[in-house]
């Protein structure tokens, strides 16, 4: 697939990046600085997530089985949704994986009993190396997942991209805030709704979203506002049968997450002075059922440039796994062993993962627990 140009990114807008505006909040260490600096006296533990999880059970948070191989392409995205925990846009064209990093993840791969390649972005489709990992993972026999945020797939170039993914029995896994256009596209532009359901009834057509396990259709929401999110059961029950019912189009199932208090959501709860009150609520909701089945426990993250990180949400605010010297490891020199024995970092924004009925990236963690 050739690469895409910038003047075809022209979908849906419903902010700026960080980056483009200097915004202080672009800078990780600043994010984290933010959190940190939320007087959470009345909370439990005062918001320390590690002394929470010892509470709980779990002095130390460490991997368990990798399952899932995670790799973040970039953060070109030919959207700006308001609320990205990456800073996608269409001006970050700089951070953008290459074919010798793609390369060292496929060989990383082969050193490890990773079942799932699950690959992420910005919208990892416009990294010109999306063909050779989805190929290369197929090959190896792995469950490939696209995140894909639908509006993509109506660029001229990707016409032909659901039947091709259809062929490989790619799972997509699609964002979507809302069934309903006013949600969605408060949250994500104005048109997103209208260009996500035409790019729903492609892969439809393509065969997604009907039953088959080799073309699964999955689609995420998150909550559009300070709140965390809904009964997953109960959702995917309403999202069934309004988008059936309202345009005709179907899916297999849905995820639901709770939005993490980073990048431009901690931006807009920072100034719609939220901030402090979804800190509270994340903490206070805080449920111990999820820690089994967090993400950073069986996921392996890679970022464009190779470094390794416990989650997306840790590569995001710059929080690598370290290697015994203090630098960051790569994915270039991947060293099971101190994978397998290392410390998951944490911080406040780990409340995200954990409040209410848990968010991982399969969607919640333990049933519909109360949010």
């Amino acid at each position: 697939m050739s690469r895409t140009s910038h003047q075809e990114l022209v979908g849906p807008r419903g902010t700026t990046s960080l980056r483009s505006r200097a915004a202080p909040l672009a800078e990780p260490r600043r994010q984290i600085a933010v959190l940190q600096a939320v007087n959470l006296g009345d909370s439990a533990h005062a918001g320390n997530f590690d002394e929470t999880l010892a509470h709980a059970g779990h002095p130390r948070l460490g991997p368990t089985k990798l399952e899932i191989f995670q790799i973040n392409v970039g953060k070109l995205c030919n959207m700006t949704c308001k609320h990205c925990h990456v800073d996608a846009g269409p001006d970050r064209v700089e951070e953008q994986m290459n074919r010798e990093t793609a390369e060292a993840c496929m060989r990383a791969l082969d050193r490890t009993k990773a079942h799932t390649v699950d690959i992420t972005g910005g919208a990892p489709e416009l990294n010109p190396n999306f063909s050779y990992l989805v190929e290369e993972s197929v090959g190896r026999g792995k469950h490939v997942i696209d995140r894909c945020n639908l509006t993509v797939l109506l660029l001229p170039r990707f016409r032909d991209l659901p039947d091709w993914l259809a062929e490989r029995s790619v799972e997509i896994v699609a964002s979507l805030p809302h069934w309903r256009r006013r949600n969605t596209d408060s949250q994500r532009g104005e048109g997103t709704f209208d260009a996500s359901i035409q790019a729903i009834r492609r892969l439809n057509v393509a065969g997604y979203g009907r039953g088959d396990d080799r073309k699964r259709l999955t689609l995420m929401v998150n909550p559009v506002g300070a709140f965390l999110a809904g009964s997953q059961t109960s959702l995917e029950r309403e999202w069934k049968e309004g988008l059936e019912r309202e345009h005709g189009v179907c899916f297999d199932r849905l995820i639901a997450l709770n939005n993490m208090p980073i990048s431009r959501f901690l931006e807009w709860l920072d100034a719609t002075r939220n901030l402090r009150s979804y800190l509270e609520l994340l903490v206070r909701k805080f449920n111990p059922a999820t820690v089994s089945g967090l993400m950073c426990r069986n996921t392996l993250s890679v970022s464009w440039d190779g470094r390794l990180f416990d989650c997306d949400f840790n590569q995001m605010l710059e929080l690598p796994i370290v290697g015994r010297e203090g630098r960051a490891l790569n994915v270039r020199d991947l060293d099971r062993d101190r994978l397998a024995s290392r410390r998951i970092v944490t911080g406040r924004h780990c409340y995200g993962c954990t409040a209410g009925a848990g968010s991982s990236c399969g969607g919640s963690l333990s049933g519909d627990a109360a949010s």
